[in-house]
């Protein structure tokens, strides 16, 4: 749809009509920035799907902070079941290739994957991603995927890359101002072994 974040911005310039966008979040501090930055010029819901996300607690612990957030800003939710296994599965040899990997790629398309075919499934105009706020993902793997699949399931991808014009730093800003719980690891539980070995 948009192929750069030029072409984003001067669309939602424009004030062109709202489309239905489903927009997954990997959680609250991220999404909040994008919301803010979108919500006036699409008809936003959130899906949160993240398998990734270890232990199952904090899984529960970022979805209860991303329903808050979205009760805050009147924003729709959903959720489908939380599934490691699917994690796992979509991983099977890479998990100790580390942060930025090809593991980190497959964990990407996994969670895109799934709000593209729901967003399919639920006659959305278009679906994108939280995921490219943050400076420790590979924003170009992002819109790789996202490009394959809006080819693979008919249904437009967004281009993003929301910490351009300081995006991130807005997150943490708001986050604070929303009193949102931040994390301390991507979500992985190989993410969270790499961070604790980096702290020692």
């Amino acid at each position: 749809m948009y192929k750069s974040y030029k072409e984003l911005k001067k669309a939602l310039q424009n004030n062109l009509p709202k489309q239905r966008l489903l927009l997954h979040s990997c959680c609250a501090p991220c999404s909040s920035h994008v919301l803010l930055l979108l919500k006036s010029y699409f008809d936003i819901t959130i899906f949160y799907t993240n398998d990734n996300i270890y232990p199952q607690e904090e899984y529960q612990t970022r979805l209860s902070e991303q329903m808050k957030l979205c009760k805050a800003l009147e924003i729709p939710i959903l959720f489908d079941p939380y599934c490691a296994d699917d994690f796992y599965r979509e991983i099977e040899g890479l998990a100790t290739l580390g942060e930025r990997s090809k593991r980190c790629y497959q964990c990407y398309k996994l969670r895109l994957e799934k709000t593209a075919l729901k967003a399919k499934e639920l006659n959305f105009d278009c679906f994108t991603t939280t995921l490219s706020i943050s400076p420790y993902k590979v924003t170009s793997w992002i819109n790789e995927l996202g490009e394959e699949l809006e080819k693979k399931y008919q249904i437009p991808f967004i281009y993003s890359d929301f910490k351009k014009e300081e995006g991130y730093k807005h997150s943490i800003l708001l986050s604070k101002e929303y009193g949102l719980y931040r994390q301390e690891y991507c979500g992985c539980e190989y993410s969270l072994k790499e961070r604790s070995l980096n702290h020692e």
